[in-house]
């Protein structure tokens, strides 16, 4: 078994093609099938299967395919780590964080970072909450910033910061989901409907279950805290996916629907007027952003970012 076989495997578990793994590793087509056929002999088992055209993982190439991404995201932390310990102005800073905070977060606290480490490369990853958690599960990052680490995820927290959760949609919005005439209003103020109510907001809800709601995909943090609030209000709306949070703040500020999205991704909407925020019960929900690493050592460049955004960010130590 060599490291090459164990590349190879993952660019063709990744790409469910020998000749797209052979692209994109830059070799030929039967170099990849050598080191396949190689690979699964010292195993002694199959890790592939063919799948049309192409090849899928079998039971044992899925179990095996999390070890070789781990592995090598040993190796290649290793490296860095050595590289760092030899010029410790030098190194890579490698964080994930979720889309919101990708967005909205982190690019402020690397300019601060930026400028007082400036021989350092930084690598940002964003996705979901699925997606950042894998990259530091297989040691692709050092730091993840994200919502609240689930049960039995095995990571530590090193700094917190408050954030809420707002309902918005655009001002105007009636109750079939189309924006109507309205006089001027202040900037930031609340819906009409939410002004209209009383001080429960009763008749909000079944406003709020007439109207379209624009989600995250699965695996979003969001998602999952707005699947709990249509279940504490008891309502089961017509739901739109949309992959980014800018598609959703453009599609909320036309009155595509209303959707719960965090009040930092959503500040200059609120200010100038595009959108509103929502009295809904419940609301705003009050949540934390957390700054996450595995166990043990961090490298130099993570620690460095931790005390910065402790002293600058307006992040806290884990309470």
């Amino acid at each position: 078994m060599t490291l090459n076989q164990l590349r190879t495997f993952l660019a063709v578990a990744e790409t469910g093609s020998v000749r797209a793994a052979a692209q994109d590793l830059v070799v030929t087509q039967a170099a990849v099938s050598a080191s396949l056929a190689a690979l699964q002999k010292s195993l002694a088992v199959a890790l592939l299967e063919p799948d049309g055209r192409g090849l899928r993982l079998t039971a044992a190439g899925e179990a095996y395919t999390g070890y070789v991404r781990r592995v090598l995201g040993l190796l290649d932390e290793a490296g860095r780590a050595a590289a760092a310990a030899a010029d410790p102005e030098r190194g890579e800073l490698r964080i994930a964080a979720v889309t919101t905070a990708a967005e909205q977060i982190v690019p402020g606290l690397l300019s601060g970072f930026r400028s007082r480490y400036p021989r350092l490369g930084i690598r940002l990853e964003a996705g979901n909450r699925d997606r950042v958690r894998g990259l530091l599960d297989r040691h692709q990052v050092d730091l993840v910033l994200g919502g609240r680490p689930e049960p039995g995820w095995d990571v530590r927290v090193l700094a917190e910061r408050p954030h809420e959760l707002v309902v918005v949609a655009a001002p105007g919005l009636d109750a079939r989901g189309e924006p109507e005439p309205e006089p001027p209003r202040a900037a930031g103020t609340a819906h009409p409907s939410a002004d209209r109510a009383g001080p429960e907001a009763s008749h909000l809800v079944p406003w709020l279950a007439r109207q379209a709601w624009l989600l995250r995909e699965p695996g979003s943090g969001t998602r999952a805290a707005t699947d709990a609030l249509l279940t504490e209000l008891d309502i089961a709306p017509l739901t739109l996916m949309v992959g980014s949070n800018g598609a959703i703040r453009e599609s909320a500020s036309v009155g595509l629907g209303v959707t719960l999205i965090s009040r930092e991704a959503v500040t200059a909407e609120l200010a100038d007027g595009r959108l509103a925020a929502l009295p809904v019960p419940g609301t705003p929900l009050h949540r934390d952003w957390y700054l996450v690493a595995r166990p043990g050592p961090l490298p130099p460049a993570a620690g460095r970012l931790v005390a910065h955004v402790l002293a600058h960010g307006g992040f806290q130590p884990p309470s």
